[in-house]
């Protein structure tokens, strides 16, 4: 289990991609294709980073689609962990041969 809180991806775009490239919020969603509105929610941590967002990341600004996809898992089971109410599951025995 990871011990740390991971940010959200979208600080990491924010911080280490937009901002040394002194792209605003409107220029960068142009820049993907996407609306204003969309890649404010994942730069502000509202909106995830969907598969589609992941590859439009990697062909704009090289870190690959799947470094993005696993940022939103860690991010996301992390949150799920530590903010869902405790599950009362039982494991399940496995039937011996």
């Amino acid at each position: 289990m990871s011990m740390y809180n991971p940010c959200h991806p979208g600080e990491i775009l924010k911080k280490d991609i937009m901002a040394p490239l002194h792209l605003s919020v409107s220029e960068a969603a142009t820049h993907l294709g996407v609306s204003r509105k969309t890649l404010s929610k994942i730069i502000n941590g509202k909106g995830k980073i969907t598969p589609e967002m992941a590859l439009r990341l990697e062909m704009a600004f090289s870190p690959s689609a799947e470094s993005w996809l696993r940022m939103q898992a860690a991010f996301d089971l992390w949150q799920a962990r530590h903010t869902m109410p405790e599950f009362h599951i039982e494991p399940i025995a496995h039937a011996t041969s």
